[in-house]
């Protein structure tokens, strides 16, 4: 099959554009569900000498919610080797006591192995590392890229990351999963495998270029690489998507932001590695270009100024 994302770009860019557009609003719009490492909260660690049905343990919880509301927001986490763990806003030491009680009630005897708390000075802290991982990670690319090829293949990369990143933030936003540390850890491996998929198809340009461009017009050049590289980007993705898939299906609740996050960034990644970052080189290259050939132009124009009756059109001077 032969893809034709320059004559066609404005439909790829144009479907990229609209789902950014859909992602922000959604990013903005809807209450980000903030876990409780990111707002405070605290985690119970309970390991219990023989299996308990969770059916019954939710049930105990929810038996409280109106003397403790924050077990609405609860995220439970089941071990094999019978240790729960519970993840909630922050509790008084009241509310905590009424928990453990009820628990002892309804679900048997338990060993309370860890009990921590996250106050929201640590959920802002870890906030600001997240962004700050994003922000480094970018720079970095945008470094590496330049050294590696030129600017204007920086600038698509890393376009072609964010569009990655927004997506896969706005639709885990609109389908109002929990935003934990391991959606960071997913934000950032999506950073990875796109940027990857983007440095090969990268890689063939600037080859091809080199052996073709005096040959051959730039957006030829183009589509024939990413027709020489595409099947092996869809093959990669297709893989790790395997393996995603079979995590969500039998992952759990605990890695079910993990996995979402990185189904959706795998596909927009593999999708945006080739219709997107591709056909902004061509048009950021096509834009400078066309802006050097107005400076010569300019600069030719200035030397060639016509003199009229013996003097210089513009200054006046007798030539």
């Amino acid at each position: 099959m032969n893809l034709r994302v320059i004559q066609l770009k404005k439909y790829y860019l144009g479907f990229s554009a609209i789902m950014v557009l859909i992602s922000i609003i959604f990013f903005l719009t809807i209450k980000l569900n903030l876990g409780v490492d990111f707002k405070g909260g605290d985690l119970l660690q309970l390991h219990y000498s023989q299996a308990v049905n969770k059916d019954t343990l939710n049930g105990a919880l929810d038996g409280i919610i109106n003397e403790v509301p924050q077990l609405k927001n609860r995220r439970l986490q089941y071990s094999e080797d019978n240790t729960i763990v519970l993840r909630t806003e922050q509790l008084t030491d009241a509310q905590k006591n009424a928990v453990l009680k009820q628990l002892t009630e309804k679900t048997g005897k338990y060993e309370l192995v860890k009990y921590d708390t996250v106050g929201p000075t640590i959920g802002k802290e870890l906030t600001s590392n997240a962004l700050t991982a994003l922000l480094i990670g970018s720079l970095l690319i945008i470094i590496y890229i330049t050294i590696r090829f030129e600017f204007v293949y920086a600038v698509a990369g890393v376009a072609a990351v964010l569009h990655d990143v927004i997506i896969a933030m706005g639709l885990i936003a609109f389908l109002k999963y929990e935003i934990n540390t391991p959606f960071i850890a997913a934000i950032l491996t999506i950073l990875g495998y796109s940027m990857n998929d983007t440095i090969v198809v990268f890689d063939r340009i600037r080859e091809n270029d080199a052996k073709e461009g005096k040959t051959k017009d730039f957006a030829e050049i183009i589509e024939e690489s990413v027709n020489q590289v595409y099947m092996r980007s869809l093959f990669t993705s297709l893989t790790t998507l395997l393996s995603i898939t079979v995590l969500l299906i039998f992952g759990g609740d605990s890695l079910r932001t993990f996995n979402t996050a990185l189904f959706i960034g795998m596909i927009f990644g593999t999708y945006s590695s080739i219709f997107v970052a591709s056909p902004l080189v061509y048009l950021m290259r096509k834009y400078r270009k066309k802006r050097k050939d107005t400076d010569h132009k300019d600069k030719s124009k200035k030397y060639r100024q016509k003199t009229v009756n013996g003097y210089d059109e513009d200054e006046k001077v007798l030539v």
